[in-house]
């Protein structure tokens, strides 16, 4: 056992790391990446070594602040630690990097591991790669996935709770801003926690996050559902299936999006909020996720299989996702169309209104509120008669935000700059990547303000000087870096155009 004086660093990591020094490391017989048992003020857990020269200072021990507030601890508090003893789980990774199929409990134990940050990154990672390398059957994809929902909280709410959710990949996909009003509307309860950006210009959490606050509380999610049926907050700051957003911190700088990860998070945190139905959008064509419907389709099979295993009924919407939902591309420019969507439906895009409603529908038509084939008749209904728009503001309200709000209220990038077509003809690609990475460039989804509104999409007819797209930034610097990347991709191609000259001048 050592104590050590704890000095708090003004630093974020997200892990349970503790940094030694070097020296301090050494006679203690400590290495990188070791593990220690954190004993404070009567809490003890488990942390992972770093060690540094000149960070901390001997007779230290270096902990991250949000670490530190974790186990209220102070600079100056004094620190108790031992070496760990290795988890047992470890022993099941390498099982699963050699190939082979995990039982239920070995799942659990990795899973309990995790949550407790009793893993490293590295170790976590590794069993990342092995079920991407070494997929894993069902039977451990649906026992990663109760396990997941096991070691976090639970949403417990009476009547019909439904949900929905989609893989991503398409640009301005802003649909849960409508979907949610239009289901609670409609008497069904649906409890929408969502994601903020991690390599997209804009998460439903951002968008939302612009109108109201996304921060809250279990205990009052359920409250705001129960006054009002639906809510959009931000998954992260609940504490339901936590082992998901630790996987997807160690995933994204490794690009990797193992099927098994994915199809047990989406699933976990649906059964977490107690939703008996859910809706999945498969966007599928050129630059989504899935490019062709045939993969959809397998993919569509796959969740439903896991939600009959999870007493979960899925239906999946294979939707087109060759080109963005809508307009308007980041976060504030998204949240002012899903607005404008709710109260003028017939004067927006209907790419976005018609999506929307279709979504809302197979919710609708699932839980018996509307015969087969009758949900998105009453889902547009419900939208036009300004029933959706009503509850959207409910729910805006009841998460901190202006019931008030219009559309021309919401503030966007003061910096602009259009890109016009350079000859007659039509549009014949929307690139979704480049439109992306050209929202981004504008500094979406950090700087709300910034991102991209579409004024031709594929196959409408434009004349030479037409504005094919506008780039909204609040910043110069930014707006420069988003046109020159813009003139780089061409992310909106008109039949005829010179993509380049060779050589150049």
């Amino acid at each position: 056992m050592y104590v050590l004086k704890a000095q708090v660093l003004d630093v974020t990591s997200g892990r349970r790391s503790v940094v030694l020094n070097d020296l301090d490391a050494r006679s203690m017989s400590f290495l990188l990446s070791d593990r220690v048992v954190i004993k404070h003020d009567g809490a003890t857990v488990t942390g992972i070594v770093e060690t540094s020269h000149a960070l901390v200072a001997r007779g230290s021990i270096g902990i991250y602040r949000d670490f530190a507030k974790s186990l209220g601890a102070s600079t100056g508090d004094p620190i108790e630690i031992e070496p760990a003893p290795l988890p047992k789980s470890i022993q099941f990774i390498k099982k699963k990097i050699m190939g082979e199929t995990l039982k239920p409990e070995e799942i659990a134990a990795i899973v309990q591991d995790v949550v407790s940050y009793n893993l490293s990154d590295l170790e976590i990672a590794s069993f990342l790669f092995a079920s991407h390398y070494n997929q894993m059957n069902m039977d451990e994809v649906e026992a990663l996935t109760r396990a997941m929902v096991s070691t976090g909280d639970r949403l417990e709410l009476p009547g019909t709770v439904v949900d929905k959710h989609s893989i991503g990949g398409v640009p301005g996909n802003k649909i849960s801003l409508l979907v949610v009003p239009i289901v609670a509307a409609s008497g069904l309860m649906i409890p929408k926690t969502s994601s903020r950006a991690i390599t997209s210009p804009a998460g439903t959490a951002d968008t939302m996050g612009v109108l109201a606050e996304v921060n809250f509380k279990l205990e009052e999610v359920k409250a705001i559902v129960m006054k009002h049926n639906g809510c959009i907050v931000w998954g992260g700051s609940l504490n339901i299936a936590p082992a998901d957003d630790i996987f997807i911190r160690v995933e994204y700088p490794l690009r990797i999006d193992p099927r098994s990860q994915m199809l047990a998070s989406i699933m976990a945190k649906k059964c977490a909020v107690g939703a008996r139905h859910m809706v999945l959008d498969v966007p599928a064509g050129r630059g989504a996720k899935v490019s062709t419907i045939q993969d959809a389709e397998r993919l569509a099979t796959t969740f439903i299989e896991l939600g009959r295993r999870l007493d979960v009924q899925v239906k999946c919407g294979i939707t087109y996702g060759g080109q963005p939902v809508g307009r308007a591309v980041g976060p504030a420019l998204e949240a002012r169309e899903a607005l404008s969507a709710l109260s003028s439906p017939n004067d927006v895009s209907k790419s976005l209104v018609l999506k929307s409603a279709s979504i809302a529908g197979l919710l609708l038509e699932s839980t018996g509120r509307t015969p087969r084939g009758g949900g998105t008749g009453a889902a547009l209904e419900v939208l036009q008669k300004g029933r959706a728009l009503q509850k959207f503001l409910d729910i805006v309200e009841a998460q901190g935000g202006r019931r008030s709000v219009k559309v021309d209220d919401i503030p966007v990038g003061g910096q602009t700059y259009e890109v016009r077509s350079p000859s007659d003809g039509y549009v014949t690609l929307v690139d979704n990547q480049g439109i992306i990475d050209v929202a981004r460039a504008a500094g979406a989804p950090q700087e709300k303000g910034a991102g991209v509104v579409l004024f031709a999409k594929q196959g409408y007819k434009v004349s030479r000087g037409d504005v094919l797209f506008e780039i909204y930034a609040e910043r110069a610097s930014k707006l420069s870096e988003a046109v020159s990347l813009a003139e780089a991709r061409v992310p909106v191609l008109v039949e005829g155009m010179l993509l380049k000259e060779v050589p150049e001048v």
